[in-house]
């Protein structure tokens, strides 16, 4: 998983700063508004809000935006979209399993454009449970390094939380936990003054895929179509990838 955490890392950061901004800010907003319609608007009695909400400012979301992604989610303010969450399952090519997370309000519109991205990108769509089996449901929360925190020190604060290990990825540290913990992993972070970039209920493969150059840039081309769609919220594959590859993909 290593691998793939660290491309997921280092793609998250590109995405800021490119092209692709507009829609990570839509994809958080869309988060918020999804979250304040299930728990309520109050991220103090709702903690998928309050994580919604830390990551969209973490991503430099403006806080109007922010805010009326709250009213509109919890009723307070008109407009909101009638969200459904639809997981697709396919193959990338050299047999990567691939999860895609969509949140849409037109399931018709969403199916095609996955099915599109995928034939187009050498992938191929996958019946219900053949590829689902594959991933866990786990709570990934990322801590950025800090002088004077070491992997020790994260694993000392989160181990009674629930935490089931810790990874070193560079420039960050990730956590994994049972998703039904994550809660619990994340206020653990926070009361021993430590910052933490995000806090996800994520896809974890349970095998990889180690890919070569090849293979991975023909995955990542896949995974970035896929991304393209506005539907789509996340895509979850089980590949591994060496660093040198990473550095020779770019």
């Amino acid at each position: 998983m290593s691998g793939h955490s660290k491309w997921a890392t280092t793609k998250h950061k590109k995405a800021v700063i490119d092209a692709r901004r507009g829609k990570l800010f839509a994809r958080l907003v869309k988060n918020i508004e999804v979250a304040a319609r299930q728990g309520g608007g109050d991220p103090d009695g709702n903690p998928t809000l309050y994580d919604a909400i830390q990551k969209a400012r973490k991503n430099s979301v403006p806080l109007d935006n922010i805010d009326r992604a709250v009213k509109r989610g919890s009723g307070a303010e008109a407009g909101g979209a009638d969200w459904q969450t639809i997981m697709y399952e396919g193959y990338a090519p050299n047999g990567v399993a691939v999860l895609v997370e969509c949140l849409t309000d037109n399931r018709n519109r969403a199916a095609s454009e996955v099915r599109v991205a995928m034939t187009r990108n050498g992938g191929s769509m996958a019946d219900p449970g053949s590829v689902s089996y594959l991933f866990n449901r786990k709570g990934v929360v990322l801590v950025p390094k800090a002088e004077g925190v070491t992997e020790d020190d994260i694993l000392l604060v989160v181990l009674d939380a629930g935490a089931e290990e810790v990874n070193d990825l560079g420039e960050s540290f990730e956590i994994i936990s049972e998703a039904t913990d994550l809660v619990a992993v994340r206020k653990a972070i926070q009361d021993a003054g430590i910052d933490y970039e995000s806090a996800d209920a994520n896809f974890l493969p349970s095998v990889s895929v180690e890919l070569d150059e090849d293979g991975a840039r023909k995955v990542f081309r896949l995974i970035e179509a896929l991304e393209d769609s506005d539907d789509v919220q996340n895509v979850f594959a089980n590949f591994d990838v060496s660093d040198d590859v990473m550095e020779a993909v770019g």
